[in-house]
């Protein structure tokens, strides 16, 4: 038996910044994960500018390996229904599209912290001192004990259902899944991320362009079928946009369950006693879909709370929730109506964009918003949404009430 002070669970860029922080403070940190290393990550890649700053301040410049064509993405574009579309240029200028299989391996591994790879976790018992954890490597069970537990494990996170059984069951799930086609023609631009805000086409439709080829995707409740959604996406995508491609090859499809809704109402798993959780399994996730920036930040924020909570002598569930609270009104300030109408909470400025248009084309775009946020109505989030925003105006930031 290994011990330790801290078991990672997950080689996720949440992972790698946690670790950073941990190793750097003299801590000794395992990161576990079960899929041999470097490992295939389904992601669009297109990392937002604040998490590219994180990348370069913490762990250096990316090498093109971790990249792919095109290396940048210079900001997004917004389609809608109407056929009004809002190219929107990052702030702070291009930033890059990862290759997740080796950008997340690149900072795992500049993290310090030792890795353990082909080893899965399988569960822990918190025991007020430290914590147990069971894994299994190469069919044998690997026993740990550490100080404190960090479940870097993703939306479909093991470590939230060993803490809390029956979480996955209390929050709907959807499928987000993507294509690759060779291109016959596409007159969308190469240097922006694509994005309809149409309720015809599923609760979360993208496209953009990747090593010569087009992505095609499309998020949906699951339980929908993923092969007519993507196809009627991309018929719309010929009739509207004139974008042309081959049929997708089976063998690259790809796809995995999404918590959308955590960061949208203020619900985020945050652990219990030893055990705490980030990224993604925690409900990061901005308002196109792009979770990797939330992942660095808040890995960052977890393993500063476990440095501060031992110097500090304090329980490491109060320091985390309160220094995690910063990141919270980030990510939550993009879902947040009241701030996209009157700030800027997003790393693109939507209003001004929204504000160029003539006046009949924002109408277009305000009542096809509208439109897509009645399709989510069935999950009976519109109170919660609305309880939520205006809790930011009254107290600075978001009820930790609601937060597990």
């Amino acid at each position: 038996m290994r011990s330790v002070d801290v078991i990672i669970v997950g080689a996720s860029l949440a992972a790698a910044a946690a670790a950073k922080r941990l190793v750097d403070a003299g801590l000794e940190t395992i990161i576990l994960e079960r899929k041999e290393l470097p490992r295939h990550k389904i992601c669009s890649g297109i990392l937002s500018p604040r998490g590219h700053r994180f990348l370069l301040e913490n762990f250096g410049p990316l090498p093109r390996e971790t990249l792919h064509e095109p290396t940048a993405c210079r900001g997004v574009t917004f389609h809608f229904p109407s056929m009004v579309s809002m190219p929107m240029d990052f702030f702070g200028g291009t930033t890059p599209h990862l290759h997740r299989k080796y950008s997340d391996d690149w900072a795992i591994r500049r993290s310090g912290a030792e890795v353990h790879d082909q080893t899965a976790f399988v569960g822990l018992q918190d025991h007020g001192d430290h914590v147990m954890v069971t894994a299994n490597r190469d069919g044998e069970p690997v026993e740990y004990r550490a100080r404190h537990v960090i479940g870097a494990d993703g939306p479909s996170s093991h470590v939230i259902r060993a803490i809390y059984p029956d979480y996955p069951k209390t929050i709907p799930w959807f499928f987000v899944g993507q294509k690759f086609h060779e291109i016959i023609e596409c007159p969308l631009d190469t240097e922006y991320f694509h994005f309809w805000f149409n309720p015809d086409l599923g609760h979360y439709t993208w496209s953009h362009a990747r090593d010569g080829r087009q992505i095609v995707g499309v998020g949906f409740k699951r339980g929908d079928n993923f092969a007519k959604k993507h196809e009627h996406v991309v018929n719309y995508l010929a009739e509207k946009h004139g974008v042309r491609l081959h049929p997708h090859v089976e063998a690259d499809d790809e796809g995995c369950a999404e918590n959308f809704g955590p960061s949208l109402i203020n619900r985020y798993v945050f652990g219990k006693g030893n055990v705490l959780i980030t990224g993604q399994a925690a409900g990061f996730l901005n308002m196109i879909g792009e979770g990797m920036s939330c992942a660095l930040h808040s890995g960052a924020i977890t393993g500063e709370a476990i440095v501060e909570a031992r110097l500090r002598n304090r329980p490491v569930q109060e320091m985390y929730r309160l220094m995690i609270a910063s990141e919270v009104r980030r990510c939550s300030d993009q879902w947040n109506p009241l701030k996209i109408a009157f700030d800027r909470p997003h790393e693109a400025d939507f209003p001004a964009a929204l504000m160029a248009l003539s006046w009949r084309d924002r109408a277009k775009v305000l009542r096809d918003m509208w439109n897509f946020v009645v399709l989510f109505k069935e999950f009976k989030w519109g109170r919660q949404i609305v309880s939520a925003a205006m809790q930011r105006p009254l107290i600075g930031g978001y009820s930790m009430q609601r937060w597990l």
